[in-house]
């Protein structure tokens, strides 16, 4: 059946993982909180721990996780590392899945998002490094 579209492409499996992944990393609330707070800009593990509502050391190892699979970076300064998501991907990723849920939450079916969903912005707290 797909056979006869002539636009159709499947993923390569190494794509297909490293999404799953992505995704895998990104099923905890804390850390799409963390990620959110640093789509804000550049802050410490102490700010995002307030921020996300957790311990230092569980933001620690989360970020940890996040650096590995390179949705965040560190900057070292001092004795210091100050976070950053990694790039323009990571808030692309972000911002479509908690769109996605402020619309289940609100029931807004797809037909009747119309130009809503180019000016809508999921609702957020601004994070302060």
């Amino acid at each position: 059946m797909h056979d006869a579209l002539p636009d159709f492409d499947m993923p390569t499996e190494e794509q297909v993982h490293l999404a799953a992944e992505s995704f895998r990393l990104l099923a905890d609330p804390t850390r799409i909180k963390v990620l959110w707070a640093l789509l804000q800009g550049e802050s410490s593990v102490a700010c995002l721990a307030e921020l996300a509502g957790a311990a230092p050391t569980a933001v620690s190892q989360h970020l940890a996780k996040l650096r590995l699979a390179g949705l965040v970076k560190g900057r070292r300064e001092g004795t210091f590392v100050y976070y950053s998501a990694a790039d323009d991907h990571v808030r692309g990723l972000l911002a479509q899945a908690l769109h996605h849920a402020d619309h289940v939450d609100r029931g807004i079916a797809e037909g009747q998002a119309g130009d809503h969903a180019q000016a809508h912005r999921p609702r957020s707290r601004k994070a302060t490094p």
